[in-house]
């Protein structure tokens, strides 16, 4: 059963403003004539009059047209929260009220009597406003409380209904859950018929696939088996060809190492034979501007070891003309200004693989100051121009990188000194200038020797050793002469131990490659030398000079 609410949507009063009487705002003293804020404000707000005097009649309080909708049997009007609560509005604005006192001088006291009396008739206008607005609210309260008697007369009846209707359906509900076990024991049943027939079913195909693939199995059995024979004669075959073809490889590798070994037999005699001690003459370029003073050099076309001078000679009796005069000098190689840095090392070359092969070998540079030495040795940081040491240092690490396949292992030591006026100093010292250790040369064995407290540093690709010459190019001493401005006044020695084994033929070699890039070499009158570059120049004449009694020993196998 549905009932219309008639319930008013206007709020209703709360209790503090329920019990106050219509006559208690007449009875307020006129110090306290301030609106005051109401706790609940209706719907619709009724506003006096604006205006002074006369005041208007108030508006008469109408209620809405549509009223609320049901939440509830018991539902009545809800006073709006206290967040809609808002303060009425003056029926005088502040601005008007005070704006005749303001105005008025002091002796104006009609005027002043005239306004307090506006004041109050709109004073009471909105008080009857307000009693109005308040028989209003209490007609809607009655209104909504006996709304509410019928609702919970009528709830009352339903819950009485909503009883018998439970106990009804717990009857039933016994009734049906009887039923609904029967009905599941006996779908119970006809699910397990029909599985254990399926399963019946399943069990006799199954049987007929096992049985077929039994036999299918029994024939590829016969077949494996007889596949297997053949396969085990043709592994019995494998294992022979495979035992011949070991022995073929450890006797083409026994004759490889064979080969290896009197490669570098012939290899070392065929050096022998050009001479443990060979000379090469490199002419530097000439300068710009310096063109017309290659008159003096001649290199013969046909002849790449021969090597003439020209010299002008004046005649002492002043009788003569001027003569010229030649010096013929031959060498092991001639490289003319315009050979290139790989053309000088390919003659280097071989004996850098003999260092590899086990035989110790050195390389001087020698001559004047200026004339190219440091350039031959070390070249720049251009491949194409690369000198000496970086080429050695590049083909030792890929014939030792080829070497591998045939059992060979390398370890590669590299050292880098100077020589500085009669003392050594470590080219690869990275300490402090101050703290720099005294080095001395020892002999350890019958044929090797090592300077004390000098680095020794390990190295595994040519990266490092190049990374290494530029350390030792920072640490070299060079000075500016009157025949150089860049002059090297120190002899610089790169060392590379080289130690090779071959496990699988217990084989060891052992050898040391020196490439030297010898100090410039000037003579006292040219040079015009003075203090630390003449005592420089007496310490490299002199070194160079005792190098040259050492080397004139050995080529005639002269032994101290």
């Amino acid at each position: 059963m549905n009932k219309e609410n008639t319930t008013s949507r206007l709020p209703v009063m709360s209790g503090k403003r329920a019990h106050t009487s219509s006559t208690d705002g007449e009875q307020q003293q006129p110090a306290q004539k301030k609106m005051r804020k109401v706790d609940i404000e209706p719907p619709q707000r009724f506003r006096s009059a604006a205006s002074v005097a006369p005041p208007r009649r108030p508006v008469a309080v109408k209620a809405p047209a549509k009223p609320l909708r049901p939440t509830g049997a018991a539902t009545v009007a809800v006073a709006p929260a206290r967040g809609d609560q808002r303060k009425p509005v003056a029926a005088v604005p502040k601005a008007a009220a005070g704006s005749g006192a303001s105005r008025r001088p002091g002796w104006d006291l009609k005027g002043k009597v005239s306004d307090m009396e506006n004041k109050v008739q709109n004073y009471q206008g909105k008080i009857k406003s307000a009693n109005q607005e308040n028989e209003y609210l209490k007609d809607s309260i009655t209104k909504a409380q006996k709304h509410k008697a019928e609702i919970e007369q009528e709830n009352s009846g339903l819950k009485k209904r909503l009883r018998n209707c439970e106990e009804e359906l717990v009857k039933l509900a016994t009734v049906k859950d009887d039923l609904e076990q029967t009905s599941k024991e006996r779908d119970g049943i006809k699910k397990d018929l029909n599985k254990l027939a399926e399963e019946h079913k399943v069990l006799e195909g199954l049987r007929d696939h096992l049985e077929s693939e039994l036999c299918n199995i029994q024939t590829q059995l016969a077949i494996q088996t007889s596949a297997l024979g053949r396969c085990q004669d043709h592994l019995k075959e494998s294992q022979e060809l495979a035992g011949n073809l070991e022995e073929t490889v450890a006797h083409q590798r026994e004759e490889l190492h064979l080969g290896e070994m009197e490669r570098r037999k012939l290899h070392n005699a065929i050096q022998e034979l050009k001479g443990n001690i060979r000379v090469f003459c490199r002419v530097r370029p000439l300068l710009t501007g310096n063109q017309s003073d290659v008159l003096h050099i001649q290199l013969p076309a046909h002849d790449n070891k021969a090597l003439t001078l020209a010299k002008m000679e004046e005649s002492h009796t002043g009788r003569t003309a001027d003569t010229q005069k030649s010096y013929n000098f031959s060498f092991d190689r001639v490289f003319g200004p315009r050979a290139v840095q790989r053309e000088v090392f390919e003659e280097i070359s071989l004996l850098v693989q003999s260092a590899l092969d086990g035989y110790n070998v050195c390389c001087f540079a020698y001559g004047q100051t200026g004339s190219g030495k440091t350039f031959t040795m070390e070249g720049s940081d251009l491949e194409e121009l690369w000198g000496v040491i970086p080429r050695a240092v590049q083909q030792i690490f890929k014939s030792a990188k080829a070497l591998r396949a045939q059992g060979w292992q390398y370890t590669f030591t590299a050292s880098f000194v100077e020589i500085y006026n009669e003392t050594l100093r470590d080219l690869l010292y990275t300490g402090k200038p101050n703290k720099r250790p005294e080095h001395e040369i020892r002999k350890i064995s019958s044929n090797e020797i090592t300077v004390t407290n000098l680095t020794y540093q390990k190295v595994n690709n040519e990266d490092e050793v190049h990374n290494l010459i530029m350390l030792a190019n920072q640490n070299r001493s060079t000075a500016r002469t009157g025949m150089n401005d860049h002059s090297s006044r120190s002899h610089s020695v790169f060392q590379l131990d080289i130690e090779g084994q071959n496990s699988d033929r217990d084989t060891k070699c052992k050898s040391t490659l020196c490439l030297v890039d010898l100090a410039g070499s000037e003579r006292v009158q040219k040079s015009q030398s003075q203090g630390d570059r003449f005592k420089e120049m007496t310490a490299i004449n002199s070194s160079l000079t005792n190098l040259g009694i050492v080397i004139a020993a050995l080529a005639n196998k002269v032994c101290f």
